[in-house]
C-alpha cells in the first residue's frame, strides 16, 4: 500500500466489514475497565475546560455515544461512508460526518477535546506528523487529546496483519515524542497487558495543548 492510496484503501476496507465491526464493538467498553476509567478522566478534563469533542475515526459511533452519556457535546468523523451510515442510524441524536484526519473540515482552535481510539493505526508512519498537526490546529488551548493504539517496544513502528488492513504498533515513547513535536504536552499514559484472545499490548496517551 502506498501512502497516496492508504486512506481510500482503508476506507474501502472498513466499508466492507462495517456491519460486522459494529456488532463486535457495540459493548466493547464493558470489558475494558481501565480504558473506561481513562475515558471518564478525559471527560472530566474536557468538561472543566469546555468545548465540543471530536471522536476522530469514530467507526459506528459507539464511543461517540459513550462520550455523550458522560455529558460531552460529542460528534464523530470517519473515513468510511458505511461506518458513518451505521453511526447515524444507531445514534440519530448525534452528528456524524465523513472526513479524513489528514485534513479536518473544522475551524482552528474550536474543540475542547479529541478522542482518537485506534484510528491512527492504519496510517503510514510518515503521515502521523500531518495528522498530529491537524489535531493541534483544531484543539483550543487547554484542550485534551486521548489517543489509543496497539503498543510495541521497538522505537520504530511495526507493521502487522490487522484483520481489516495493514496496521502499525507504536512504542508509547515514540508516539509521545511525535506529539510533543506537534506542540502537545503529556498528561498521563496507560499500557495494559493483552487480554485472552488479544495479540498485543494496548496503550493510551492523554495529551494537552498548552493554554
Amino acid at each position: 500500500m502506498t501512502e497516496a492510496s492508504a486512506l481510500p484503501d482503508t476506507g474501502a476496507a472498513y466499508d466492507a466489514v462495517a456491519t460486522l465491526y459494529a456488532e463486535l464493538v457495540s459493548d466493547i467498553l464493558a470489558g475494558l475497565p481501565l480504558e473506561r476509567a481513562l475515558i471518564a478522566a478525559f471527560a472530566d478534563l474536557v468538561r472543566a475546560h469546555g468545548g465540543p469533542v471530536g471522536d476522530l475515526g469514530c467507526g459506528p459511533g459507539h464511543l461517540t455515544a459513550h462520550l455523550h452519556t458522560l455529558g460531552l457535546d460529542a460528534f464523530g468523523v470517519d473515513l468510511s461512508a458505511e461506518m458513518i451510515a451505521l453511526a447515524r442510524r444507531a445514534h440519530p441524536e448525534l452528528r456524524f460526518e465523513q472526513g479524513t484526519m489528514t485534513a479536518l473540515d473544522l475551524p482552528a482552535a474550536t474543540l475542547g477535546g479529541i478522542l482518537a481510539s485506534y484510528s491512527i493505526i492504519h496510517l503510514p508512519p510518515a503521515q502521523l506528523s500531518t495528522v498530529f498537526g491537524e489535531f493541534h490546529r483544531v484543539l483550543a488551548p487547554g484542550g485534551h487529546l486521548l489517543l489509543g493504539f496497539f503498543a510495541g517496544d521497538d522505537p520504530a513502528p511495526q507493521a502487522f496483519d490487522h484483520k481489516v488492513t495493514t496496521a502499525y504498533r507504536w512504542s508509547p515513547d515514540s508516539l509521545a515524542d511525535l506529539l510533543r513535536a506537534a506542540g502537545f504536552t503529556e498528561v498521563g499514559r496507560l499500557r495494559r497487558e493483552p487480554r485472552e484472545g488479544e495479540r498485543f499490548h494496548h496503550a493510551q496517551l492523554l495529551m494537552c495543548k498548552p493554554a
